[in-house]
């Protein structure tokens, strides 16, 4: 069986943890994509939405483990800023 993952608590020790440990003694199955936002935000939008339509991009943000409006934020980006290659 494999380990679970520690919980740590700031970039050191994340930093110590990843260069000191063999990652393949532990369960990495609950890992998931994290998008880090650095760009400060100026601008601000308000739109009108279907309440059915809100309601489904909340409950689909929950899922992802986001904020509704971080979720919305990155559904734009996605449709409309070119992607970088990987």
């Amino acid at each position: 069986m494999k380990k679970k993952l520690p919980t740590l608590r700031s970039d050191e020790e994340a930093e110590a943890f990843i260069a000191n440990s063999d990652l393949t003694e532990y369960d990495l199955s609950g890992i998931r994509i994290v998008r880090f936002e650095f760009q400060p935000k100026s601008e601000r939008v308000n739109m009108r939405l279907p309440r059915p339509l809100l309601d489904a991009v909340k409950a689909t943000a929950a899922k992802a483990g986001v904020p509704y409006q971080r979720f919305i934020r990155q559904a734009l980006e996605n449709a409309v800023l070119p992607r970088k290659p990987a």
